[in-house]
C-alpha cells in the first residue's frame, strides 16, 4: 500500500500499489497540470477528502472529471463521469506519490494532442 497526497494533506489516494509506469500526457490539460498518470481500476484506490469533497473540472465531451484539493490546489486524479465506463480505469496524479515511490516508476510519453500514441 502506498499513499498519495496533495500539499495540504486534505485529499489523499492509498494505492495497493506503486506504479511500474506513469504517463506524461501532451495534451492540452495535461502539459498545463503537469501531471504524470498513474493509471489503476477504481477498486485499487481509496480516495480520502478531509472536511468535504474534491473540486473537479470536466471539458470537452465531460467524459472524465480531474479532482483537486479545494485548500491547496493540487490536482489530484481523475474519474471517469460514466460509472458504466467500459475502461473502468482513473488516472493518479503519481506527483502526490512520495518521490522515492515515483523515482522507481517508468515514464512514458504519451501524444495526447495529436496522434494519441505512445512515442516511446
Amino acid at each position: 500500500m502506498v499513499t498519495a497526497t496533495c500539499h495540504c494533506g486534505r485529499v489523499s489516494l492509498e494505492l495497493e500499489t506503486a506504479p511500474e509506469k506513469v504517463t506524461q500526457c501532451n495534451c492540452s490539460i495535461c502539459r498545463r497540470y503537469g501531471t504524470l498518470c498513474a493509471y489503476y481500476r477504481p477498486s485499487q484506490v481509496r480516495v480520502t477528502v478531509k472536511d468535504g469533497k474534491t473540486d473537479t473540472y470536466m471539458w470537452g465531451d465531460k467524459s472524465i472529471a480531474f479532482h483537486r484539493c479545494p485548500e491547496c490546489g493540487c490536482v489530484t486524479h481523475w474519474t471517469a463521469v460514466d460509472p458504466a465506463d467500459p475502461h473502468d480505469r482513473m488516472g493518479v496524479n503519481a506527483r502526490m506519490l512520495p518521490p522515492e515511490v515515483l523515482v522507481e516508476a517508468q515514464v512514458r510519453h504519451f501524444d495526447g494532442a495529436v496522434t494519441w500514441k505512445y512515442l516511446d
